[in-house]
């Protein structure tokens, strides 16, 4: 299976190398991790990051991951329900994301504009 890739902060980053895992926030409020893979980076990142800096790209791959992944439809972030009608399917991470299943880390800093570009070597 190919990388899925996962936005976050360089200080959450820290704080799973210090316990050994990443659990981003929305594991604990909708019960998974939101992933992407390498085509859906980039509006992603434009549409939930715009302008923010200081954040990481993480390279995950999922077989070695001890959590399941399930590839499903998006979560609005209004109403926090799927949307079937979309399609794309994005992959979630159902449990957090053991350290050895991240194989880089990319510094994924915003353009001058706010927005975001793909980092070089991922395609």
């Amino acid at each position: 299976m190919p990388p899925i890739y996962h936005i976050t902060s360089r200080a959450e980053w820290d704080a799973a190398l210090l316990s050994g895992s990443y659990r981003a926030p929305s594991l604990d409020k909708e019960g998974f991790i939101h992933c992407s893979t390498a085509q859906q980076i980039v509006p992603v990142a434009n549409n939930f990051y715009r302008g923010q800096s200081d954040l990481l790209l993480l390279c995950i791959d999922p077989d070695q991951l001890a959590a399941e992944v399930r590839f499903e439809p998006p979560i609005n972030p209004q109403t926090g329900q799927p949307e079937p009608d979309k399609p794309d399917l994005f992959p979630h991470l159902y449990g957090a994301v053991n350290i050895g299943a991240v194989v880089d880390v990319i510094p994924f800093p915003p353009n001058a504009d706010g927005t975001f570009a793909l980092p070089d070597g991922i395609a």
